[in-house]
């Protein structure tokens, strides 16, 4: 009977003690258990980029996409002398009519073609193959055929309704389709093979993109005073203040540059500058009231932390247009095109 009594209590208390041990441990799991989730109406979701993370004019895709000048014609001549002939010029790009001139040397050739661009002239009164005419005359009178795109919107060329809310890239199209339309072309006497480019300003500018976008398509670049590879730099100086309309489109489209860098670094040849393949030379005057001579400075740095073929003249007390100095900038780019460019 004892040894029952013993029996049962010892029972008795394992059973309170695993009671106690449950007991504590559910209390424990109580404790620290997360609460419960809001319900779906009261949790904060992250904000969505209300912005496109890509632009159709971006750097990268324009470096992708296939191009189609074709149909360049020499409507008509425009004028005469003992060394060259001035032609009207049309030709397709993207679907548009592109009109321009082409200075095409007398003699048998072949003769090496300059893609001149030019500057921005408001198209409201710039007129056919405006904007770099002593550079044009120049080079034909020693022995280069030259080509100058009026670019879209401009003289007789067909009117873009989307261009000015692109950042110039409908210009860098049509120069583009200028060469695939050259070499299109059956054009005598001209090397087809043997092309170099010159932009001055705003057309420095679209130099800089095509020596990013497609670096090989010319075998050498000349920049005079050319706009900032920055295109957040170029927005900011000019659309702005110039064209306020145009810049809030832009924003409303893409945001500003703080809400959408990488976009906005995406239209930047800058940032793409270790893509350029061919010999770059580059012209800038140090009280220049357009171009800030910074910006070539910066430029002539990045090209040559960049291991490329830079060669940077800086011209004291010349302004945008380099009139005084104009002989010797000119000489020194011909002396650079004779040397890249086989003849």
């Amino acid at each position: 009977m004892k040894k029952f009594t013993y029996l049962f209590l010892i029972i008795i208390t394992i059973g309170l003690a695993l009671s106690l041990v449950f007991f504590l441990k559910n209390q424990t799991s109580q404790e620290i258990k997360p609460e419960a989730p809001e319900t779906p109406q009261e949790i904060e979701k992250p904000e969505e980029n209300k912005y496109p993370s890509e632009h159709p004019d971006s750097i990268p895709i324009m470096s992708k996409k296939e191009y189609h000048g074709s149909d360049l014609k020499l409507e008509r001549i425009l004028s005469e002398n003992e060394v060259y002939t001035r032609h009207f010029i049309t030709y397709q790009s993207e679907g548009f009519k592109i009109s321009g001139i082409m200075n095409i040397p007398k003699g048998t050739g072949p003769f090496p073609v300059l893609i001149l661009n030019h500057g921005y002239i408001d198209p409201k009164v710039y007129t056919n193959g405006q904007g770099l005419k002593r550079e044009q005359d120049f080079f034909a009178r020693n022995d280069y055929a030259v080509l100058h795109s009026d670019y879209r919107d401009h003289a007789q060329s067909d009117f873009d309704p989307e261009n000015e809310i692109r950042p110039r890239a409908g210009y860098v199209e049509d120069v583009i389709n200028a060469i695939g339309a050259l070499k299109e072309s059956n054009i005598p006497n001209i090397d087809k093979e043997n092309i170099g480019m010159l932009g001055h300003s705003m057309g420095g500018g679209v130099t800089t993109n095509i020596m990013v976008i497609k670096p090989s398509i010319a075998k050498a670049y000349a920049l005079l005073a050319p706009i900032n590879s920055d295109y957040k730099e170029n927005f900011n100086r000019w659309v702005r203040s110039d064209w306020s309309d145009t810049a809030q489109d832009f924003i409303d489209l893409y945001g500003e540059p703080e809400e959408n860098p990488m976009l906005w670094d995406s239209i930047s040849a800058k940032n793409y500058l270790h893509k350029v393949s061919s010999p770059v030379m580059l012209h800038q005057g140090t009280i220049d009231n357009q171009v800030p001579v910074e910006w070539s400075q910066e430029l002539n740095k990045i090209l040559e932390e960049e291991g490329k073929d830079i060669t940077y003249y800086e011209y004291p007390r010349e302004n945008h247009v380099f009139i005084n100095a104009q002989n010797l900038v000119m000489q020194r780019t011909l002396d650079f095109f004779n040397e890249n460019l086989s003849r």
